[in-house]
């Protein structure tokens, strides 16, 4: 059975205290909780309103720059709250990779409610991707598997569906051979989430509050971060996504997000077995993609 990528370096409370007692001191005495450990970083709580973002291995270290980097800049023009490092930690002789100290953003993730519940956030959704895509600089950070032509995940695609964990697969298959022939992108690079699914974003009293997790931050083809349609929604919610967002985006970018969706949906279902929460995401997408 496949799981999340092994942690090339344990970080535990243990780990975060060492960190900010050298490098900010004055958060040293503030109390640690460990709350998330996901595929790439590690999150540790630091009182009542901060957070510590930390890499476990190696490919996600680039990440938290691009974060450092570029969340600053695109965070006063997005509709919700964005984790906008406050702090940056620098590599030491003991941790080798750069860490954040962020808000602590309260909410319940949108990936523990039913399709259903998820519906009211169609709205607030499409007008987060509308602030996000806009042309990119030069500069914008490259991801080599989000906002890239969708053609080029076939050889990642094809391997998941052969790893037998992936449902329906010859199905899957078929489908992913049609849309995967949608013409490609042709507008100049928009800026990207990378990584929109409801695991990241959070929810308070039904009203999308906070958008998470910039660490795959690219520019590209807007296809990609469109598959949260298939991710997120059901087919009604998806309706309502599509209806905010009318004009936009072109037919064949609509396909090209139905595809993302289906690639995206093959590399949860592949990886997240110690991770239910990805996982029922990954069977969610599944469904709704297959469905239409």
């Amino acid at each position: 059975m496949a799981d999340k990528p092994a942690a090339e370096v344990a970080v535990d409370e243990a780990l975060v205290a060492r960190l900010l007692a050298d490098q900010h001191p004055d958060l040293a005495a503030r109390p640690l909780r460990l709350v998330a450990s996901g595929w790439d970083n590690a999150i540790v709580r630091a009182g009542e309103d901060l957070a510590v973002r930390v890499p476990r291995r190696a490919a996600a270290a680039d990440l938290i720059r691009h974060e450092q980097r570029w969340l600053p800049v695109l965070a006063p023009r997005l509709p919700v709250d964005t984790p906008v490092p406050l702090r940056h930690g620098e590599p030491t002789a003991y941790f080798p990779w750069a860490w954040s100290v962020t808000p602590w953003l309260p909410g319940t993730t949108a990936a523990v409610l039913a399709a259903g519940e998820r519906r009211p956030l169609a709205e607030p959704l499409a007008a987060f991707v509308t602030a996000m895509h806009r042309p990119a600089p030069t500069d914008a950070p490259h991801n080599p598997v989000r906002g890239v032509p969708l053609r080029g995940r076939h050889d990642a695609v094809r391997e998941r569906l052969g790893s037998g964990l992936v449902p329906e697969a010859d199905r899957v298959l078929t489908l992913w051979e049609d849309l995967s022939r949608a013409p490609a992108w042709t507008g100049p690079p928009l800026w990207l989430h990378g990584d929109l699914h409801p695991a990241n974003m959070l929810v308070r009293d039904g009203v999308l509050t906070a958008v998470l997790d910039f660490g795959d931050l690219t520019a590209g083809d807007p296809a990609t971060d469109l598959a949260t349609a298939w991710l997120t929604f059901d087919a009604p919610g998806r309706d309502s996504f599509a209806r905010a967002l009318a004009g936009a985006y072109d037919e064949a970018t609509w396909r090209r997000a139905r595809g993302w969706a289906l690639s995206l949906a093959t590399a949860l279902l592949a990886h997240s077995d110690d991770v239910p929460l990805l996982r029922a995401v990954g069977e969610h997408t599944l469904r709704e993609v297959l469905g239409g």
